[in-house]
């Protein structure tokens, strides 16, 4: 998997990336990460990417020039996707996620400021993706969270690959609970379920409690899930 991300600050991206799970899929070759700088696609002494917009209004918008060159720069592989992150997307999850894992390469363009220049949003090809409503100063918060979300998902990223199985959203469920040593701590003790070494009821023990814990937690996901699974 690659992923190609175009960004006015490419050290937030590989700052992160040079920890845990990101750093060890690098090198283990499960992915490889390249940064492209939309200021080295401009066309002035002071690298200038922004300018203010057209109509009036506070803030500054980012140039087509630039973000276009820096795109086109790229070369893409059959089996890509490309991505503007922007709060106006639709909302990433873990089915997006699985979607993208599956495809050789991945390219994304981080915003700033104010907003795009709106041609940048019609790149051919390139789909909106937001990580919530919310907004960020920047799109590498969101970058690293697709970075992080889809590499997990690739084989040999992680130390067990059935991991990303049992995890939450996986099955439609929030994760059932953890426990580890020691076994009480401030009178609260582990399930004794789980020290019996009944593998059959320990599994049972832990769908039953994804299901409650989703139930509980999260209404909406356990109706989505009961309906799919009636």
């Amino acid at each position: 998997m690659k992923f190609d991300i175009i960004t006015l600050f490419p050290e937030i991206i590989t700052g992160y990336c040079s920890y845990s799970i990101p750093s060890r899929a690098q090198k283990q070759g499960v992915i490889s990460l390249n940064t492209v700088n939309p200021r080295d696609f401009t066309h002035d002494t002071h690298r200038k990417v922004d300018d203010t917009p057209y109509g009036g209004g506070a803030g500054m918008v980012l140039m087509c020039r630039p973000f276009y060159e820096a795109y086109e720069s790229i070369p893409k592989t059959a089996n890509s996707a490309s991505i503007l992150l922007t709060p106006q997307g639709e909302v990433f999850n873990q089915q997006k996620a699985e979607f993208l894992s599956k495809k050789e390469q991945v390219t994304m363009i981080c915003g700033h400021y104010e907003g795009f220049d709106e041609r940048i949003r019609e790149i051919p090809g390139v789909m909106e993706i937001s990580l919530g409503d919310f907004i960020l100063t920047g799109g590498e918060l969101a970058a690293l969270c697709i970075v992080d979300a889809v590499t997990r998902l690739l084989p040999g990223a992680l130390g067990k690959d059935e991991s990303t199985l049992e995890e939450s959203f996986s099955a439609g469920l929030l994760e059932y609970p953890h426990y580890t040593r020691p076994y009480e701590f401030r009178g609260k003790k582990v399930p004794d379920i789980l020290l019996s070494g009944n593998h059959k009821e320990i599994l049972k023990w832990r769908q039953k409690q994804a299901l409650l814990r989703t139930k509980s937690k999260r209404p909406d996901l356990f109706e989505k899930y009961i309906k799919e699974n009636s």
